[in-house]
Order: C-alpha cells, then structure tokens, then sequence
C-alpha cells in the first residue's frame, strides 16, 4: 500500500516539472509583451493552470524576480570563469562582457525583465547582485593592477554599462548596433 511519504518524491519531481515548464512558458510571454506579459498568457504558454503558475509565483514581481535572478546566475558563473582563466585580465573581464550581452541578446524575456524590473525585483535579486558584484570587484582590480584598466572604474560601473547594452538590444534602426555600443563601451574602460 502506497503512503504519501511514499508519493512525495514523485510530487516534487511534479513541482519541478511544473516549475520548468513555467519558467519556460514566462520566457516565451516575457519576451513577447515584455513587463506587460500576464500570469494568464503564462500558464497558457506553461501548458499549466494559472492556479499552478500562482503557487509557485504568487506575483508577476515573483515571476519576473526569478528571470532576473537566474541570469544574475549566469553572469556569476561566466565571472568565476574568467576569474579563473589565465590570460590578461583586462581581456578577461571584457569576454565576461561581451559572453553576459550575448547571453541576454539571446534571451528577449531577460532583456525585458531586466529593462521593466522594479524595485521589488531588484530587492529580491539582492544576493545574487551581491556575488556578482563581489566577483566582478575582483576582475576589475586584477586588470587594475596588470595596468590595463582605467583606475577610476569600479564593479559599480560594469552593471550600469551593460543596462545600457541591454537597453539597446531591442533597437532595430539601420546602424544601432549593440554589439558596437558594448565595445566602444569596453574601450573606455581601457587604460590610456
């Protein structure tokens, strides 16, 4: 005779599914109508019940929170790579750069998560921000010292020139190209 103890690992393996399937179907709704997408078009697009999609984000924020704080992941992980990569450092963080832009150029739902992100978002990002920038603290002083990157940058600045990377991203006028506006960003990081 089966118990519930017995069923449980089969439901979390459920509710992982589920949460799969719904982090899914938000990239799809996400990337489409953008900080406007509804919990709604996600179940649909999650092939869940709007129930379902509430009991594992009871907020759009909630929803949003975990986009952004899994490409914050993703941009830890590329860090800790270059970190731990040999060559010049300055060249290191600036692959970091340019593998983070790519990712989110390949990723409409991040992109619009992090553009229509509000305070809550950013709030419930916090730890991940934390490590990134802690990770990103140590590049930037690792090119400082080798002599290649400006001494007036901080990790505080690696944040904000890829928002504005990313805010460029959506563009589709002749000649707006972001993979343009993120180097002539990497090169005024640069020591002169």
């Amino acid at each position: 005779m089966a118990t519930d103890l017995d069923n449980k690992p089969s439901l979390r393996a459920d509710a992982r599914r589920n949460h799969d399937k719904i982090i899914a179907g938000a990239r799809i709704v996400f990337a489409r109508d953008g900080a406007a997408a509804q919990m709604e078009d996600v179940a649909r697009a999650s092939a869940v019940g709007v129930g379902t999609v509430y009991r594992h984000f009871p907020t759009k924020e909630a929803l949003m929170t975990e986009l952004v704080r899994r490409t914050f992941e993703s941009f830890a992980e590329t860090a800790r790579e270059a970190l731990s990569g040999g060559g010049e450092p300055f060249e290191a963080l600036a692959d970091a750069m340019r593998r983070d832009s790519e990712l989110v150029a390949g990723d409409a739902a991040a992109q619009q998560a992090m553009m229509g992100a509000g305070a809550q978002v950013w709030e419930g990002t916090s730890a991940e921000r934390r490590q990134l920038e802690e990770l990103m603290q140590q590049l930037v002083e690792r090119a400082q010292r080798a002599g290649t990157m400006r001494p007036d940058v901080s990790a505080h600045d690696v944040p904000m020139i890829m928002c504005g990377v990313c805010a460029t991203m959506g563009h589709t006028a002749k000649k707006f190209d972001w993979r343009r506006h993120l180097e002539l960003a990497i090169d005024s990081l640069r020591a002169r």
